[in-house]
């Protein structure tokens, strides 16, 4: 097994590309290893000293590290942890533990409005962020204002605001007048 890795640009997150799907649908995301008991993947990547997150797309793993510990120190341990998991047999997420990993419900007066940005989420950003080992959902609409949540190498990373405001909040403003900012959420 060969498992290639790219730099994000977020430096505290690397993308591990394993060569076989992750995820056959949505994405998972760990932001702590207390969140991790679904996924015995998850829990390996966590027991390695260092890490603080772990995100899983269709075909990539991206973990986060904290600022005590050098990659080059780090990648090793990392990637002995993921080939170990895919020939243990053992499944990314256990059986009946299901990861949303995608948009919030919305009801109500503005919901066609919703679906308009959720449209445009799916098919220009998320492609996109997802190149970078991220993910970037909704989690809401409020007079005029819609708030994401950024998982995986775009939580926390520096240039995520200028993304969001430039690049994101650009794009919805062009196509859906309705909308007049974003801003990020955590959850």
């Amino acid at each position: 097994m060969f498992i290639q890795t790219e730099s994000t640009p977020n430096p505290a997150t690397l993308k591990f590309l394993p060569g076989q799907t992750v995820m056959d649908m949505g994405t998972a995301d760990f932001p702590s290893s207390e969140s991790a008991g679904s996924s015995p993947l998850a829990q390996r990547l966590f027991a390695v000293d260092g890490v603080t997150g772990v995100f899983f797309g269709n075909d990539f793993v991206t973990v986060t590290k904290n600022d005590t510990v050098d990659w080059d120190h780090l990648k090793p341990a990392i990637l002995g942890a993921i080939m170990e998991h895919f020939q243990s047999g053992q499944p990314v997420i256990a059986d009946g533990s299901v990861q949303a990993g995608g948009h919030a419900a919305h009801s109500g007066e503005d919901s066609e409005i919703v679906d308009q940005i959720k449209e445009l989420l799916d098919s220009r950003v998320r492609p996109a962020v997802a190149q970078d080992g991220g993910d970037i959902t909704f989690h809401g609409f409020d007079r005029g204002v819609v708030y994401l949540h950024m998982q995986g190498a775009c939580a926390g990373c520096p240039s995520s605001t200028l993304t969001l405001k430039m690049g994101i909040e650009n794009l919805l403003r062009h196509y859906i007048p309705e909308v007049t900012e974003v801003r990020p959420v955590a959850v």
